[in-house]
């Protein structure tokens, strides 16, 4: 089973080599790593070509920013099965891919997501927050849940079938896709109970309050799209708890 990994990058010299290594190091035998650069500025290149041998596709052009780039990255994907790994984001152990086709294969669904941890930017072996996802349950979405992006693994005849990233959300388009597909499309899922990747902190939707107000008047709007109804109150309430959890849990 072959695996598409999409990485997106720009300006990311600090950490796309801890992002290649960890594409590369990955036991599973059938990896296509597509990176696609947004025309850099800095030296991420230089450290592609340094880092990235096992790279098999590379793009490197202007953007219409993260979702578009992601999108070109599903254009040019050929494994049955497709999942983005971003600049500063890295799997969590060598076997992550291995156990993503497992899953696949033995569920025959399509699509699986798992577990996340946001770590230190300065020591990515500690662990800040624990994003422990869970069974997708109907309706789920308006009560403030979603599973870690990231960790989303989608078979490529869904993409086809379904659409890629809506380019009008600029900061949740994926929560929209994610809406989707799983609310809207109804498509069979995996959720495998471990944790994936390791994100350090400080990524774009994060990086102010004002991403995190335009990321939620996004996530309403994506809601109200397909039809899906939550009272603001409640939902802000219910994304407060499961975000307060996420500092206190770790994994086992």
């Amino acid at each position: 089973m072959r695996i598409s990994i999409i990485t997106v990058c720009y300006n990311s010299t600090k950490t796309i080599a801890h992002t290649l290594r960890s594409v590369r190091e990955q036991t599973h035998a059938d990896i296509e790593h597509i990176v696609v650069d947004g025309g850099s500025k800095d030296n991420t290149l230089e450290v592609v070509a340094a880092e990235g041998a096992h790279v098999s596709k590379l793009v490197s052009e202007r953007d219409n920013g993260i979702y578009d780039a992601m999108n070109k990255g599903i254009a040019l994907a050929s494994g049955e099965i497709v999942g983005f790994i971003n600049a500063d984001d890295f799997y969590a152990s060598p076997g992550v891919l291995a156990d993503v086709a497992t899953a696949f294969e033995k569920s025959g669904a399509d699509c699986c997501y798992g577990d996340l941890c946001y770590v230190s930017q300065i020591d990515p072996t500690r662990t800040v927050r624990y994003w422990r996802s869970a069974d997708f349950v109907p309706g789920s979405f308006e009560k403030g849940w979603c599973p870690p992006h990231p960790t989303f693994f989608v078979r490529r005849s869904a993409y086809q079938r379904l659409g890629g990233f809506d380019l009008s959300f600029k900061i949740a388009a994926d929560f929209e896709l994610m809406v989707r597909y799983l609310e809207v499309a109804g498509i069979t899922r995996c959720y495998i109970r471990t944790v994936l990747v390791k994100m350090r902190l400080g990524g774009t939707t994060n990086r102010s309050l004002s991403n995190i107000f335009k990321q939620n008047a996004e996530i309403r709007r994506a809601l109200s799209k397909h039809g899906l109804r939550s009272s603001l109150l409640s939902y802000m309430l219910n994304k407060l708890v499961l975000r307060a959890i996420q500092f206190v849990r770790r994994p086992a």
